[in-house]
């Protein structure tokens, strides 16, 4: 375990980042798990945040490549603990930042996987008979019909308060990464799956109503701590979909059909800059990446289906 200083500089480091860049509760609950292994580190050897300097940091992130940790997730951790000894530095508990000059391992920039519109079309169909009763299936069908018609990351989905889809409305607003807000767009088929589970959804509240138990403001309630179906019980309810749609598990997570839904948009003609904004996501250059999924797409119909290519 960390010693308490190193516990209380993690602790005033995270809440800094909560309170001045709004960093969202998973960014934060990563940036603590990675400080809290650099801290344990350190003091296996003796060693403290106080007291660590720049080899300290270059010892651990060999350390952390002999674990076998990815290039993506050293360079999380490096950036995490140059972050936190910069608040060290400005709060005035350190001379310097040790970290500031090591070069990190980087991030290999690999494309996005993606579905086909057949793959989720099967998707869709597959979740009309997954689960056991009737209130389960029309809740998957609308789970799956509203991810992949907005978008959304699974967090913004499971925790949709039920008020943001009353009234059948065309737009809904999301707070997404930072608790930043921005309009997505539903489909027709979206929301005629969302009322059909709206109707059941409100029926089953009403029972429950009556034992004393409170309705949830959540459109999609679960039994956990935070109120809402969880992004654990998702993703595995997805790969049981997937099976039943004939595709590889493997292939299916939430983050997957956030790709589909835009590269799909992509294909269709979609500025990318609306997808930009669809997605939420703060830079341009993190959208332009599907321009290289639709790339590697259209480069391989040409050599499937281009007359002088099949002759080759």
């Amino acid at each position: 375990m960390p010693d308490p200083e190193a516990s209380r500089w993690i602790s005033a480091f995270l809440d800094a980042r909560a309170a001045e860049m709004g960093a969202a509760r998973n960014t934060l609950l990563a940036y603590g798990r990675d400080l809290s292994d650099f801290a344990d580190w350190l003091a296996r050897r003796g060693g403290s945040l106080a007291a660590a300097g720049r080899d300290a940091v270059e010892d651990y992130l060999v350390h952390c490549d002999a674990q076998g940790l990815s290039r993506a997730t050293r360079a999380r951790r490096l950036s995490a603990i140059r972050q936190l000894f910069r608040f060290a530095f400005e709060e005035g508990w350190r001379g310097e930042n040790p970290a500031l000059r090591i070069a990190g391992p980087g991030k290999t920039q690999g494309l996005p996987k993606t579905l086909s519109r057949e793959e989720v079309t099967r998707l869709i169909e597959a979740a009309r008979t997954k689960g056991r009763t009737r209130v389960d299936r029309l809740r998957n069908v609308a789970l799956m019909e509203l991810l992949y018609a907005t978008g959304l990351r699974v967090s913004e989905l499971v925790g949709l308060p039920v008020a943001a889809v009353r009234g059948d409305p065309r737009m809904i607003l999301v707070r997404g990464k930072g608790d930043k807000e921005r309009m997505v767009p539903l489909t027709t088929p979206a929301r005629r799956a969302l009322a059909d589970w709206l109707a059941s959804r409100d029926s089953a509240e009403d029972a429950d109503r009556k034992t004393g138990r409170p309705p949830s403001r959540f459109l999609f309630p679960g039994d956990g701590r935070e109120g809402h179906l969880t992004r654990q019980h998702f993703h595995l309810m997805l790969k049981d979909i997937a099976a039943l749609a004939g595709i590889s598990p493997a292939r299916v997570t939430p983050h997957v059909l956030r790709h589909a839904f835009a590269t799909h948009l992509l294909a269709g003609g979609a500025d990318l800059r609306v997808i930009q904004t669809l997605l939420g996501h703060a830079d341009l250059a993190t959208t332009e990446i599907y321009t290289h999924v639709l790339d590697d797409h259209l480069r391989d119909l040409v050599l499937t289906h281009h007359p002088l290519a099949r002759k080759g």
